[in-house]
């Protein structure tokens, strides 16, 4: 009874607010109040507030509680340590062999040429490596460096 109690005063109170600013005219923000205010006048309609009064000073509800939570740390340090050791054995099997490249054709690793049939070596340029700097030295000629 004093939960409801309490909403609906919070409600009133919202909705004088919301009031105060309608007043000021700033009604988009006095509707948005409004909208705020009218939540827990709602829950207590519903029976939210009271489920919830009863769950708040419930023992059992508490204790049951706490054993969803253990239940959480439990089931997040398992996951913590298969994570650091590398997931299970049938994981880590699995990983493994995604890990090795799959051979279309095993047989072939080495290219298949014939020895008469390597491709052409490319001609090397006639001046040596100086045509690499000749446009360079071009360019500070220009600039008259």
């Amino acid at each position: 009874m004093l939960a409801e109690t309490v909403c609906s005063a919070v409600s009133a109170a919202g909705l004088g607010i919301a009031a105060v600013t309608a007043y000021r005219k700033r009604f988009l923000a006095a509707a948005r109040i409004a909208a705020y205010a009218l939540i827990p006048i709602g829950l207590v309609m519903t029976g939210v507030v009271e489920w919830l009064a009863d769950t708040a000073f419930s023992p059992t509800a508490w204790a049951g509680f706490g054993v969803l939570g253990l239940s959480w740390v439990i089931f997040m340090t398992t996951r913590a340590v298969e994570r650091r050791r590398g997931g299970t054995r049938k994981e880590r099997k699995a990983a493994r062999a995604a890990a090795q490249p799959d051979a279309v054709a095993p047989a072939a690793s080495a290219p298949s040429l014939a020895p008469g049939t390597r491709p052409a070596a490319r001609p090397k340029a006639a001046s040596g490596g100086d045509d690499d700097f000749s446009d360079i030295e071009a360019i500070l000629k220009k600039h008259g460096i």
